[in-house]
């Protein structure tokens, strides 16, 4: 009988008996554990790839619209700069208007009196004067200080009282504006003793 019994067990062997055979037994209904994982895997990794994309698109439009705004910034300060070159003089201009009238009525007015004539002309250089204080053009007018090549130019040394190499007299003001010379002041400088 034991012959028996090892016989039936061969002919139906179980699925602790052929571990090959237990991954290979399926019941209905219930999905293959091996095959499980990688489905999941494969959704997974589509869902990952679908928002890495997303992603990447998103930044590419992102990345767009900031070169676009770039460019426009950059454009624009460029204009800027080009109405701040063509317009730089205009508020010279509008302060030295008043000068140009003063100048055209002194020219109308038929007057012989002298002193009236010198007051309108005084009148003419003080609104002048003051255009050119507003554009920050200053007037250089060294007498007494020591000569400087830069914003002066000597044109005879002759002797004199003071230090040499300082101003005797001055034949020409200069002008600076904001410290930049316009025109040197021509000038007279004292000689070595």
């Amino acid at each position: 009988m034991e012959n028996t019994q090892d016989n039936s067990a061969s002919q139906n062997p179980t699925p602790a008996d052929n571990p090959a055979a237990a991954q290979t037994i399926q019941q209905p209904g219930v999905p293959d554990a091996t095959s499980a994982p990688e489905t999941v895997d494969a959704n997974e990794t589509e869902a990952l790839l679908a928002e890495a994309q997303a992603r990447v698109t998103s930044l590419q439009e992102e990345f767009l619209r900031a070169k676009a705004e770039t460019e426009n910034v950059r454009r624009r300060a460029q204009e800027d700069v080009q109405k701040a070159h063509k317009f730089a003089i205009e508020n010279f201009a509008e302060n030295l208007l008043p000068v140009l009238d003063s100048l055209e009525a002194a020219l109308t007015h038929s007057s012989t009196d002298l002193a009236k004539v010198r007051e309108g002309v005084e009148l003419t250089l003080r609104q002048l004067t003051a255009a050119l204080e507003k554009g920050r053009v200053v007037e250089v007018n060294p007498v007494g200080e020591k000569f400087d090549p830069h914003r002066h130019q000597a044109i005879s040394m002759v002797p004199a009282d003071q230090d040499a190499n300082t101003v005797v007299s001055v034949l020409q003001k200069g002008y600076v504006i904001a410290d930049r010379v316009l025109r040197p002041a021509l000038v007279t400088v004292a000689a070595p003793k």
